[in-house]
C-alpha cells in the first residue's frame, strides 16, 4: 500500500500530513498527526450537480469518537449519537473559510468529514480538522481555490502563542481561531478576557504569519500527491441573458432598494423580480433558477454601488450610524431576570434562570471540560423574519450564535466562589433584520443585571460590514440583513468599555489588510460604547438583590473527613434533612464538593439557614464543659442516654440526674424528654459522660455531705442526711453498651 507523508513545523511542534493509506476511495483523504492527536479528513464530491438549486451544497461534519480519549459513551445506548455542540462549532469553523473558495456556479455536493481518531489535549483536533480539510481539497480533483491554513492564537503572560498547550490555554487571556489564504484572512472566531483592539489586531496578524507557513507545507504536500483538477459543470448564464436581466431590472431594483422598512422593501423587490421573471420565462422556459440568481446579482451590484459611490445605505443611514435603540428590563414577572433589546428591526428577549450548581450541564465529549455552569442558548423562530415554517430544534447557525453570545459574556460572569449558582440565559429572537447575535449579547447583559448577578462589567456587541471594489471601500456600522447578504464581510465585535470579549468574522473576498481591520475595530469600539451608554441609562448596574423567585444559595464548609457523616449510610442522613425542610413540593438542593464545601439551594433564606444549622450539628464536635439541649433516647438501670448532637449520644449516670438521690431512672426522665446537659467527661474510648443535675437549681435546704455527695434534710429523709452513693460498677464483659 503506497502512501506519502510530509512534515512541517506548526507552533514549534511537528505536524505530519499523510495520504494513500486510509480512505482511498474519497476524492481526497489526509491523516493529520499533531502530537498524539490524529484526525482523518476526507473530501468527496458528487459525480453530478444537484438539479434545481441556486446555491453551493457544501456539508462539513466533525465526527467525534469517544474512544479517541479513552471514554465509553454515557447513557443506555453506549454509542455516539447526534453531534455535540462542540462538534457542530468545529464543523462551522471548517465550513466558513473554505466555502468562498469554490468556483461560482458549482452545484455538485461536496462533503467534508473530519473523523477524530485520537486526541491529546495539547494539540487541538479543531485545528487539525481545518488544516486536514484544506489539504484534502487541495490534493483532490475537486475545484478549490486554496489551500488555506488555520491556527489558534493564545495570549500568555503578554506573549502570543501559536496553538497553545492545555496548560497555556488555562492561563491565556485570548482564544483566537483564525483561517485564511496566503494573502487574505477569511475567518476569525475569538473569545478574550477583555483585551484591547490593538492586542486583538496584533494577534490576528501574528496568526496570519503562522498560516502562511502552514500553506507552504500543504503546497509541498500537493506537489508530491495532488491529482489534476477535474472538469465539473458550472451553472453559469449565457452573456445575452445576463445583459437582458440587468437592463430590465437595474433601475427598478434601485428604486425598490431605497425603501427604509425591511418588509416593505422586500415586498417591492419581490414584485420587481416577479415582473422580470414573467417577462423572460417565455423566452427562457428552462432558465427560471438562473434568472432568479441573476436578479440577485443585479440587486447586489445596485446596493454596493449606492453604498460605495453615493454613501447611501438601503435604510438611508450614514455609514457609521446605529439604528434606533429601545431597551427594557424586568419584562417578565416570574423570571429571575429579563432584558429586552431592540435595535431597529432586530429584537432579542433574554430570560435568565438561576439554579443550584447541580443544574450545571454535564458534557460527554472529547474535550477536557466535563461540565458547564454558565449556559447561553439562542432561538430563532421563523416568525422573526415574518415567515411561516416548522419549529424544530436549534440548527447549526443557532448553536453558533448562542456560543458566540455566551463567549462574549463569559469573562464577566462571577466565579463559583463569589456567586454559587448555575446560570442559564435564553435569547429568543422576536424580530430580525441583521445582527441578532449581538442583540442577544446586549439583552443578556440586561437580564443578568436585572437579576442581580454581580457581573464584572456590562457587555455590548455590534456587527460591522464591508463593501469593497475597485471604486473604493466602505465600512458599515450595525449592518442589516441585506447588507450582510450582499456585502463582503460580517464582522461581529462584543466587549466592555475597556476591551474586547468576543469576535466573529467571515470574509467573502480576497484581501483584508491591517488598515481596514484597524478601522473596523475602532468603528466597532465607538458603536459599542454608544450602546453601553444607552443600556446603562436604563439600568446603571446589577440590582443589589436577587429576584424573589430565585432560589437562595448559601455555603457552608466542613472538614472533608466528615462528609460521610452528612451523607449518612446510603444517603439516609442527607435525605432526612431534605425531607425535614420540604415546603409543599419545594425541597432544598444540597451539593457537596470533595473539598468539604456544601452549597445549599432553598426556597428562601430561612429554610437555607435551617439546613445550615442541621449540617453544622452533624459535624460539630462534643466538647467538655459545653452545655447541650438533647433528647432522651433510651433508659438503662444505671442512667439515661441523651442525644446531644445528631447521631451523638452521651450517658447521664443516675447519680447525675438530680441533686437528691433517686432510686429509678424513670423517676427523673422518660424517653423523648428534652433536657439540658453538661459534658463532664470524654473517656479514652470517646464515650461521653453528661450531667443533668448541674443544669438544675439547688432545692431549698439542700446541701451536699462532707464527701461531696448530695444530702437532703427535708421531710422525706426524716431530717437525716443521706449516706454516700454507691458508684455504678459494670462488672460484666468489657463492651460499649452505648
Amino acid at each position: 500500500m503506497e502512501s506519502y507523508t510530509t512534515e512541517m513545523v506548526v507552533g514549534g511542534r511537528v505536524m505530519s500530513l499523510e495520504t494513500g493509506r486510509l480512505a482511498r476511495q474519497a476524492n481526497g483523504a489526509v491523516v493529520v498527526r499533531y502530537g498524539e492527536t490524529v484526525v482523518l479528513v476526507t473530501a468527496v464530491a458528487s459525480r453530478d450537480p444537484r438539479p434545481g438549486i441556486d446555491f453551493f451544497p457544501l456539508t462539513v461534519d466533525f465526527e467525534e469518537r469517544l474512544y479517541a480519549v479513552g471514554k465509553i459513551p454515557g447513557g443506555y445506548i453506549k454509542r455516539e449519537g447526534r453531534p455535540s455542540e462542540q462538534a457542530i462549532l468545529a464543523a462551522r469553523l471548517t465550513d466558513r473559510p473554505i466555502r468562498p473558495l469554490f468556483p461560482a456556479g458549482f452545484r455538485n455536493d461536496v462533503h467534508i468529514v473530519a473523523s477524530i481518531l485520537s486526541v491529546d489535549h495539547d494539540h487541538s483536533p479543531e485545528v487539525c480538522g481545518m488544516i486536514g480539510a484544506s489539504a484534502a481539497l487541495t490534493i483532490s480533483d475537486i475545484p478549490f481555490d486554496g489551500p488555506i491554513g488555520a491556527v489558534e492564537v493564545g495570549l500568555v503572560d503578554g506573549n502570543f502563542v501559536a496553538n497553545p498547550t492545555s496548560d497555556q490555554s488555562q492561563n491565556s487571556a485570548l482564544k483566537l481561531m483564525i483561517a485564511g489564504t496566503e494573502d487574505a484572512i477569511l475567518m476569525i472566531e475569538a473569545g478574550a478576557n477583555i483585551i484591547t483592539e490593538q492586542q486583538m489586531l496584533d494577534a490576528i496578524l501574528f496568526g496570519h504569519e503562522e498560516i502562511r507557513r502552514i500553506i507552504g507545507g500543504i503546497k509541498a504536500f500537493h506537489e508530491k500527491t495532488g491529482k489534476p483538477k477535474a472538469e465539473y459543470p458550472l451553472y453559469v448564464a449565457e452573456p445575452k441573458l445576463i445583459e437582458l436581466v440587468q437592463s430590465k431590472s437595474e433601475e427598478r431594483l434601485m428604486q425598490a432598494m431605497r425603501t427604509y422598512d425591511k418588509l416593505e422593501r422586500e415586498a417591492r423587490i419581490a414584485a420587481v423580480n416577479r415582473d422580470i421573471m414573467a417577462e423572460l420565462i417565455a423566452e427562457y422556459p428552462d432558465q427560471g433558477p438562473m434568472i432568479a440568481a441573476l436578479l440577485k446579482n443585479v440587486l447586489k451590484k445596485v446596493v454596493r454601488r449606492a453604498i460605495i459611490q453615493e454613501g447611501i445605505r438601503p435604510d438611508g443611514r450614514a455609514l457609521n450610524e446605529i439604528r434606533p435603540l429601545h431597551i427594557e428590563v424586568g419584562v417578565l414577572p416570574r423570571v429571575h431576570g429579563t432584558g429586552l433589546f431592540t435595535r431597529g428591526q432586530t429584537q432579542a428577549l433574554t430570560a435568565m434562570t438561576l439554579g443550584p450548581l447541580s443544574d450545571q450541564q454535564m458534557i460527554d465529549g472529547i474535550g477536557e471540560t466535563e461540565s458547564k455552569r454558565y449556559m447561553h442558548h439562542y432561538n430563532f423562530p421563523p416568525f422573526a423574519t415574518g415567515e411561516a415554517g416548522p419549529m424544530r430544534g436549534p440548527n447549526r447557525r443557532a448553536i453558533g450564535h448562542g456560543a458566540l453570545a455566551g463567549r462574549a459574556l463569559e469573562p464577566v460572569i462571577p466565579n463559583e466562589s463569589e456567586f454559587p449558582y448555575a446560570l442559564r440565559l435564553v435569547s429568543d429572537i422576536l424580530e430580525s433584520n441583521g445582527s441578532s447575535s449581538m442583540a442577544s449579547v446586549c439583552g443578556s447583559t440586561l437580564a443578568l443585571m436585572d437579576g442581580g448577578v454581580p457581573i464584572k462589567a456590562p457587555v455590548a456587541g455590534i456587527a460591522m460590514g464591508l463593501v469593497q471594489d475597485d471604486a473604493g471601500v466602505a465600512i458599515l456600522t450595525d449592518i442589516q440583513g441585506l447588507e450582510d447578504a450582499l456585502g463582503d464581510m460580517d464582522f461581529k465585535v462584543a466587549g466592555t468599555k475597556d476591551g474586547i470579549t468576543a469576535i466573529q468574522m467571515d470574509i467573502k473576498i480576497h484581501g483584508l489588510d491591517r488598515e481596514i481591520l484597524s478601522q473596523a475595530l475602532e468603528q466597532a469600539r465607538q458603536a459599542r460604547l454608544f450602546i453601553l451608554d444607552k443600556m446603562l441609562e436604563v439600568l446603571p448596574g446589577p440590582r443589589p438583590y436577587l429576584s424573589a423567585h430565585a432560589p437562595r444559595i448559601v455555603t457552608v464548609t466542613i472538614d472533608p473527613e466528615k462528609i460521610r457523616e452528612v451523607i449518612g449510610p446510603g444517603g439516609k442522613t442527607i435525605n432526612k434533612i431534605i425531607d425535614a425542610t420540604r415546603i409543599g413540593d419545594k425541597k432544598v438542593d444540597i451539593d457537596i464538593q470533595d473539598d468539604g464545601t456544601i452549597y445549599i439551594a432553598a426556597i428562601n433564606q430561612e429554610v437555607a439557614q435551617k439546613v445550615v444549622a442541621m449540617i453544622e450539628d452533624l459535624v460539630r464536635t462534643v466538647e467538655i464543659g459545653q452545655v447541650y439541649e438533647g433528647r432522651v433516647t433510651r433508659l438503662m438501670n444505671f442512667g439515661a442516654f441523651v442525644e446531644v448532637l445528631p447521631g451523638k449520644e452521651g450517658l447521664v449516670h443516675i447519680s447525675q440526674l438530680a441533686h437528691q438521690r433517686i432510686n429509678r431512672v424513670e423517676d427523673a426522665v422518660k424517653v423523648g424528654d428534652i433536657i439540658k446537659v453538661k459534658v463532664v467527661e470524654i473517656d479514652h474510648a470517646g464515650r461521653v459522660n453528661l450531667s443533668h443535675k448541674d443544669m438544675l437549681p439547688v432545692p431549698d435546704g439542700f446541701v451536699p455531705d462532707d464527701r461531696g455527695n448530695d444530702a437532703h434534710r427535708g421531710p422525706s429523709s426524716g431530717g437525716r442526711p443521706s449516706g454516700p452513693r454507691r458508684p455504678y460498677r459494670d462488672n460484666g464483659p468489657k463492651r460499649d453498651t452505648r
